[in-house]
């Protein structure tokens, strides 16, 4: 029985997709400079339904690509030619919420905050808050480690997975962890977080949540300068101020920013500061007279703070819609994604202008600044010959930026296609086979998301599943 056969007996026809009409859908993710058209995409509605696909897969040696809502930035889940995608939206059951274990466990299609807004009535909350979570799923945000806005307090998804019911690419199902923060042996599901879907699919994920903050203090500050904006963050950490975000704009991201959502941001500043106080009211009115010092000291053009819920929540929509936003600034834009120290943040500001300027591309930043999270948005054009190219080129300096000043080529958004000839510039080449070998502890065959985050000549599967070379769509965008 051929492979296809094997799938038509589990799926009918309208969840087994083969047609080129109905398949382009599912050629890209957000990272769109680069396409693949799959063999086919299998629609599972249960989690019987993924664990036999893998099974079948595992014995054809068929190689497959699980996603979600395909919001990942770095092509983390690009299909393979010659291999299938798992998409996995339908699995969107939250099968508990205890409310005293303070758990939620859930499938991997549901969005994530869909989680947030099943655990309020009980007064908590999921905290990773990726700028997407209207959209991204749990399943992404565990492969990719997501982090959002808040993660300067609260820690990346790793930080909130207990545990997780996996099925390994040789079709075998396992759990790892439980629902407690106590946990004996090695820490599976902590490895399952950021292993970009190259040792399997989570089946189920046990969530931990957190009580809603008391309290919450928000001010927006502006400033002439980004360089003023990085130093009034070295200030407040100096000061031993923990604030549950931090987060920087520059003009263009602002520019974008205000004429998406009328953010309210002020209209002469070079950046913005935002920072949020939360927790228990005691502990925020504390912290609240220090951090009001550190801020009137800093500089700044003009200062909000925000009276009301309604307030705090435009301030952020302004934030959360910078991404998209940009895309009323330019045509197409990339979104890199890096880390440096946070000490030497104006450093790297002033380091992406130089670059910026040398490639003859606008820059728009956004960033978490409480951890040096960078998000530059190139902007181009890519009906313009070259601009693409010159958008690569341009994004991976910054990359180079970051491991040179100690840093990191990703914080959250993953290696995925995008990254993988910078592995070696930070990692040796024994770290890169240990990796590897790991991945091949779970997967021996190499069919869960085969080329990804590994180098070319360093994963044989780039060239047996025909992902290499990839054909790069005419007119290309990253947004």
């Amino acid at each position: 029985m051929t492979f296809f056969e094997e799938l038509s007996k589990i799926f009918p026809v309208d969840r087994l997709l083969t047609d080129k009409e109905m398949l382009s859908p599912y050629e890209s993710d957000g990272l769109t400079a680069f396409a693949v058209t799959p063999r086919g995409v299998v629609i599972p509605e249960t989690q019987e339904e993924v664990i036999e696909v893998v099974k079948i897969c595992a014995q054809h040696k068929v190689p497959f690509v699980s996603r979600g809502s395909g919001t990942s930035l770095s092509g983390g889940t690009l299909p393979v030619e010659n291999g299938i995608v798992i998409a996995l939206n339908r699995l969107n059951r939250i099968v508990e919420l205890d409310p005293k274990r303070r758990v939620a466990v859930v499938e991997p299609g549901v969005i994530n905050l869909d989680v947030t807004k099943a655990a309020q009535p009980h007064g908590l909350h999921f905290a990773p808050d990726p700028s997407s979570q209207i959209i991204c799923t749990i399943g992404g945000n565990i492969a990719f480690n997501s982090g959002g806005a808040h993660c300067l307090k609260y820690g990346m998804t790793a930080n909130h997975v207990l545990g997780m019911k996996v099925v390994l690419a040789t079709g075998e199902v396992v759990e790892f962890g439980g629902d407690s923060l106590e946990n004996n042996g090695p820490d599976y599901h902590g490895l399952f977080c950021g292993s970009e879907g190259l040792f399997g699919v989570v089946l189920e994920s046990t969530l931990r949540l957190l009580p809603k903050a008391e309290k919450f203090h928000t001010v927006l500050v502006g400033y002439d300068s980004t360089e003023k904006a990085g130093d009034a963050v070295s200030a407040i950490v100096a000061s031993g101020i923990l604030p549950g975000a931090m987060e920087i704009m520059d003009r263009l991201a602002i520019d974008a920013a205000e004429a998406a959502v009328d953010a309210g941001y002020p209209k002469d500043a070079k950046s913005v500061l935002i920072v949020e106080l939360e927790g228990p009211t005691e502990q925020v009115e504390s912290e609240r007279k220090e951090l009001d010092k550190i801020l009137e000291a800093s500089g700044p053009l003009e200062l909000q703070v925000a009276k009301d819920a309604a307030a705090r929540l435009k301030i952020w929509k302004g934030r959360k819609s910078a991404f998209s936003a940009v895309g009323r600034l330019s045509p197409d834009f990339i979104v890199q994604d890096g880390v440096v120290p946070r000490k030497r943040l104006g450093e790297a500001l002033r380091r992406i202008e130089e670059i910026s300027q040398k490639h003859g591309l606008r820059v728009a930043n956004v960033f978490h600044a409480g951890d040096g999270n960078l998000h530059p948005l190139i902007l181009y054009d890519g009906t313009v010959e070259g601009e693409l190219e010159r958008g690569e080129a341009l994004a991976g300096e910054i990359l180079e930026m970051c491991i040179e000043m100690g840093g990191s080529i990703t914080g959250e958004h993953g290696v995925g296609m995008e990254k993988r000839a910078y592995l070696p510039k930070m990692f040796s080449d024994l770290d890169i086979e240990f990796l590897m070998e790991t991945r091949k502890a779970f997967d021996p065959d190499q069919i869960a998301n085969p080329g990804k985050m590994f180098p070319e000549g360093q994963a044989p599967s780039l060239t047996l599943y025909g992902l290499h070379p990839l054909e790069k769509k005419g007119i290309a965008s990253r947004h």
